[in-house]
């Protein structure tokens, strides 16, 4: 509808142009939105006010002569000029039911615009260090990135979902210390653990696993070698969980990147890519040398300060090993486009990495979205222990007890930025109160009213059910009530929704998009009676109108990563 509107208003504009009644050495874009007020029409251009001086003439005067071009569409039930200049657009009824067959025709491709044009894009997301389970924080950015891979999927970018797995450092070594201490203790040895090691039950289930599989024959090795030997298995443990758990939510990624990789060299004896990242800063001047550590000149990219890459005892720091990892996304695997997704303790970090790609050769081309934590409530309550283990509630538990429905509409409601309150409560809840529930029920209804009027109550499938139930030649233009024309507005908007959505990083625009169709479905059905023996060309149409906000939900739901249920 709207590529529609600013068609009008463009060929109006030439039309206006051609016949005199307004002069102007191009003819310029219109930009258009919604009226706050529904009564001023369905879109609204101020066009006129931008180029009035240009044209040299009043901005009201300008707004009629396009507003005189414009009517008489038959897409168009009135336009008129508003105040200072404004151009106010209604759609008639006959572009309104027009939505209803593009919706049935082009199905789970409805809502597709092509801002992307193929752009590869990569969003990285969770990257939480294979040291223990996630916390409520890491499924917030599980929902945030996969919905936002989706997003950007159906807005025309080709997307790749990675995971950075956190393999190598001081944390690992604390984690294999932990894991052999508990191991060491469950043989009896009075073994401490580190000063700074894990202290969660998990550990030691850890150790319980590796005692019961191998034995007390690691007692009698040396400390060193127990450590190495341990860290592996209990590595690889705790990343299958992860990738367990995020499955179990419905997100699975493309790439697993291990940061081992980045420190080891090439088999062909070729520097490793934390060699090869620097040397990439250090060819385009941004390298230098200071008491013995090698430094990266980031304040020349507005950093508040210049950064350290190798130590001065010669080992590299964490963001020599970052600058290393984007260095490897865009020069060897050629993404145009690169997301990360951090926790909040990360914002400072900001800086210095669009710094380093800056610097690298590709400025402009990282963004960077910081999520905010989760404050978990029930029944007005903080909750911020585990009942089972008396420690902090994991993402795991979150999950088992609400849901990944639930789980994931929830995370998504609120823009990143904010931080979340998370009612476990009403997140269980099933009554319109909880939005997941009252969005999915509505889908639900839907397929009932169509197993209903089939006469078909254990048809498995509504929409297959639909394809056979409704004709593509249904005539809709009996389809004029108030509730049918807010109804068939909603549908429409689901272009501009996506599209909004992808250029602001915010799937938590589709959930209220979601909690909107549903509202203006429910209120039609409500007033409008859908299955009427009486009248049976009116009930095709409004079955066709039910599939139709049927295939929708559906399509909003699955960027949401959220099922769309046919029973309830």
């Amino acid at each position: 509808m709207q590529d529609l509107i600013a068609s009008l208003v463009r060929d109006a504009l030439s039309a206006a142009l051609a016949d005199g009644r307004i002069d102007l050495a191009e003819v310029p874009e219109p930009e258009l939105e919604h009226p706050r007020d529904p009564s001023h029409g369905d879109w609204s251009t101020n066009v006129a006010m931008r180029s009035a001086r240009a044209a040299g003439m009043p901005p009201r005067q300008l707004a009629q002569a396009v507003a005189d071009h414009v009517a008489g569409h038959p897409d168009i039930a009135s336009v008129e000029v508003a105040g200072p200049g404004f151009i106010n657009i209604r759609l008639s009824p006959r572009a309104l039911q027009r939505v209803v067959a593009e919706v049935r025709e082009q199905r789970l491709d409805y809502g597709r615009v092509d801002l992307g044009c193929g752009r590869r894009v990569q969003v990285e997301f969770v990257s939480a260090n294979p040291v223990g389970p996630m916390h409520v924080g890491h499924g917030r950015w599980a929902a945030l990135g996969d919905s936002l891979a989706r997003v950007l999927a159906h807005a025309g970018y080709q997307v790749e979902r990675e995971f950075y797995i956190n393999d190598q450092g001081v944390q690992m070594d604390i984690f294999a210390a932990s894991v052999a201490a508990r191991y060491m203790q469950l043989l009896g040895y009075e073994v401490e653990l580190p000063e700074d090691g894990y202290r969660g039950a998990y550990i030691n289930e850890i150790a319980e696993e590796i005692l019961s599989a191998e034995g007390p024959s690691w007692a009698g090795r040396e400390p060193t070698e127990r450590e190495a030997h341990f860290k592996e298995i209990a590595y690889r443990a705790v990343l299958e969980h992860l990738k367990h758990v995020l499955h179990d939510m419905g997100v699975d990624f493309d790439v697993w990147f291990s940061e081992r990789t980045l420190h080891e060299p090439s088999p062909d004896g070729s520097p490793s890519e934390i060699e090869r990242g620097i040397a990439r800063l250090r060819e385009r001047g941004y390298v230098y040398e200071n008491e013995g550590a090698v430094w990266f000149r980031s304040t020349a990219f507005g950093d508040d300060k210049d950064r350290v890459l190798v130590k001065a005892d010669g080992t590299y720091t964490y963001f020599a090993a970052d600058v290393a990892y984007h260095w490897d996304k865009f020069h060897e695997r050629g993404f145009d486009l690169v997301i990360d997704i951090w926790g909040a303790d990360h914002h400072g970090y900001v800086p210095r990495m669009k710094a380093a790609v800056a610097a690298l050769g590709y400025p402009g081309q990282l963004d960077v979205i910081i999520g905010q934590l989760v404050n978990l409530f029930r029944n007005g309550e903080v909750v911020r222990m585990s009942k089972r283990t008396g420690e902090m509630v994991t993402f795991e538990e979150l999950l088992d007890e609400v849901g990944a429905d639930a789980a994931r509409y929830f995370f998504l409601r609120r823009s990143t930025d904010q931080p979340l309150d998370f009612d476990i409560g009403l997140a269980k809840e099933q009554s319109a109160d909880n939005p997941v529930y009252y969005v999915q029920y509505a889908h639900a209804r839907i397929c009932s009213i169509l197993r209903k009027a089939a006469a078909q109550p254990d048809a498995p499938d509504a929409g297959a059910l639909a394809e056979t139930l409704i004709g593509k030649d249904v005539d809709l233009s009996v389809l004029t009530d108030d509730a049918e024309l807010a109804l068939f507005r909603k549908l429409a908007e689901l272009s501009e929704v996506v599209e909004a959505a992808a250029r602001a990083y915010a799937p938590h625009k589709l959930t209220r998009y979601a909690e909107e169709l549903a509202t203006c479905f429910h209120q039609f059905y409500t007033v409008c009676r859908v299955i009427d023996p009486e009248a049976p060309a009116l009930s095709a149409a409004r079955l066709a109108v039910v599939d139709a906000t049927r295939i929708v939900l559906e399509v909003v739901l699955a960027l949401l990563g959220v099922s769309a249920p046919q029973r309830m």
